[in-house]
């Protein structure tokens, strides 16, 4: 059964597109992409049609990283179409929850630091103001959550 994830965060430039980039990465590493599906989106509709920020893009593309996904607001539709809707801090997990049209939609919202195995963090930080560093400390939550996203689909993706 192929699983579906979508990545939110607020402007769907920064956070949410590095997490769609790296988790791409690690499903076709592992020969998966027939079977894992991730897509990203934003709960504030402002940048639809932009690529990523070119900062993230820059420091993504320096660990091996291609962010071409284009900035696009979280739809109602999306609560059919996607299996987990992974969300990056409390601000986007309460826009998405309250946009989620019934009790089984709203239970297939999850926290992106939930997955993390080797950082303890409540939220990964919006890099958008930030200098690089910022966007380092994203994609170093982003790689550990990603890979912990992915451990715990297994199962859901097995012959």
């Amino acid at each position: 059964m192929k699983q579906r994830v979508l990545f939110v965060c607020l402007g769907n430039i920064c956070r949410s597109p590095a997490a769609e980039g790296i988790m791409q990465k690690l499903v076709e590493g592992e020969g998966l992409s027939d079977r894992i599906e991730v897509d990203s989106a934003g709960t504030y509709g402002g940048h639809a049609g932009d690529a990523a920020d070119p900062r993230m893009r820059r420091a993504a593309a320096a660990r091996g990283y291609d962010l071409t996904s284009r900035s696009r607001k979280i739809v109602s539709d999306d609560f059919d179409r996607f299996d987990r809707i992974v969300v990056m801090d409390d601000t986007n997990y309460e826009r998405v929850h309250r946009m989620a049209p019934d009790i089984a939609s709203a239970e297939k919202i999850c926290r992106m630091t939930d997955f993390c195995r080797r950082h303890r963090a409540d939220h990964v930080p919006d890099p958008y103001y930030e200098g690089a560093d910022g966007f380092e400390r994203v994609l170093d939550l982003l790689e550990d959550a990603c890979a912990g996203l992915l451990d715990d689909m297994r199962g859901l993706v097995r012959d």
